[in-house]
């Protein structure tokens, strides 16, 4: 397993780019709590970017639009610029296809957000009802919101009509995640010990509740096929489900501290987690083997120590569409890239009172939020991938490790597919 080499400072390692931020206006109660920008998503055709501005209040940009802002008026765009606010009821329909900047007014503290899009071959799971409310169209493009009360709100992005409101958490909803087969199942993540699974092309229906968390749920996340959900929590296990079953596969062992996020690499192959242990693993989910480890401080702390390096507390973890680079954000006031291949950053960032971070649908700007508001945007490192990789993630796609290892070919080359070298 690799970890950061005691001798290599930071300082010396290339700064990421600054492409742009988007500035939480002031106002006068902002030093009260629940200001906190705990999330940040981009819609999966990277048609918006969302974010959790605090005080209740989502903004939804075009992303396009947000860049060429960044290009024209330079990296600063404040948030006050943004005026439109999203109408409840009898929108007009013509602007569809046209994207413009949005506020949502969520009534209460926004915890978590989560694009979904409808691909209408997806039937939903409940054969039993053949009426719906909501019809979803291949055009369509959802967000929830999950929120401090327990509540997560389904609105229309485009017309900005509230579809669902859905109650059946008793604690905050920490976070949300849709599968990405387009069936617009969802799934949260909450403070009641519990996981949800929704459907909402049954018109939000609640169609299981996932219990094996002992405390807190911090975060969930699915595989690139659907077939699998990972969720971490106030624990030190890391726990993978069978979304076809509702079943429990199997718990992953490793971390000394809570895992606060989790993140599968595009192919599926990997499985990145964050934790307050200082540590992000990088795990093959299919057999429980940490492939990787990526310390934010040298020497890592002991497992009885494990909870008192806050300062080092890793908030957040990424991975890159290119399946070469993940991205961390610990409160040591850095963002962290790094190769999956290599033991130290590739690129460094500051960051004051970070919480969360997520990449660009292409992969080329990380998006982070902060504890006031705000959101900042980084370049990412950008590297063509090599044959030998685009074919193993084409590979890896389609086969889990016990595939793979059963394959006739040389041990080397095995390895290689189960990213072991």
């Amino acid at each position: 397993m690799a970890s950061f080499p005691p001798r290599v400072n930071e300082k010396l390692i290339a700064r990421s780019r600054t492409v742009g931020e988007l500035l939480a206006p002031t106002s006068p109660f902002d030093k009260k709590c629940g200001r906190e920008n705990w999330t940040v998503a981009f819609a999966p055709d990277g048609s918006y970017f969302a974010w959790s501005q605090g005080h209740r209040v989502v903004k939804l940009v075009p992303w396009s639009q947000c860049l060429r802002n960044f290009l024209v008026h330079g990296t600063k765009n404040v948030a006050n610029s943004i005026s439109a606010r999203l109408p409840r009821q009898n929108s007009d329909s013509a602007q569809k296809n046209k994207p413009c900047e949005h506020i949502i007014d969520c009534g209460d503290i926004v915890w978590s957000l989560a694009f979904g899009s409808s691909v209408p071959e997806k039937q939903s799971r409940c054969v039993n009802i053949e009426w719906h409310r909501f019809k979803f169209g291949q055009d369509q493009l959802l967000l929830a919101t999950g929120l401090n009360n327990g509540r997560i709100k389904i609105w229309d992005v485009y017309t900005g009509k509230l579809l669902l409101n859905l109650m059946d958490h008793t604690e905050v909803v920490r976070d949300l995640t849709f599968a990405p087969d387009g069936s617009l199942i969802l799934v949260s993540a909450s403070r009641d010990k519990t996981l949800r699974v929704w459907d909402l092309k049954d018109d939000g229906n609640m169609m299981k509740v996932l219990r094996g968390h002992q405390n807190w749920v911090y975060g969930c996340a699915f595989s690139p096929d659907s077939s699998i959900l990972c969720s971490v929590g106030a624990s030190k296990a890391v726990f993978l489900w069978d979304m076809d079953k509702y079943s429990m596969i199997r718990k992953l062992e490793g971390h000394h501290n809570d895992v606060v996020a989790c993140e599968f690499s595009p192919d599926g192959a990997l499985l990145a987690t964050a934790s307050y242990d200082t540590r992000v693993y990088v795990w093959d989910p299919h057999t429980g083997v940490i492939l990787t480890e990526f310390g934010h401080l040298f020497p890592p702390p002991t497992p009885i120590f494990a909870g008192g390096a806050n300062d080092r507390w890793v908030r957040s973890v990424s991975f890159s569409h290119d399946g070469l680079h993940i991205a961390s954000l610990a409160d040591d006031k850095m963002v962290r890239f790094w190769r999956i291949d290599e033991e130290y950053p590739v690129q460094v960032a500051p960051l004051n009172n970070g919480l969360c971070c997520t990449f660009s649908t292409d992969g080329s700007v990380l998006a982070a939020g902060t504890q006031d508001g705000s959101v900042y945007f980084w370049a990412t490192p950008r590297q063509v991938s090599s044959l030998q990789h685009l074919c193993r993630m084409a590979i890896r796609r389609v086969m889990p490790t016990p595939q793979v290892k059963n394959l006739p070919v040389p041990s080397k080359v095995v390895e290689f597919l189960c990213y072991q070298i």
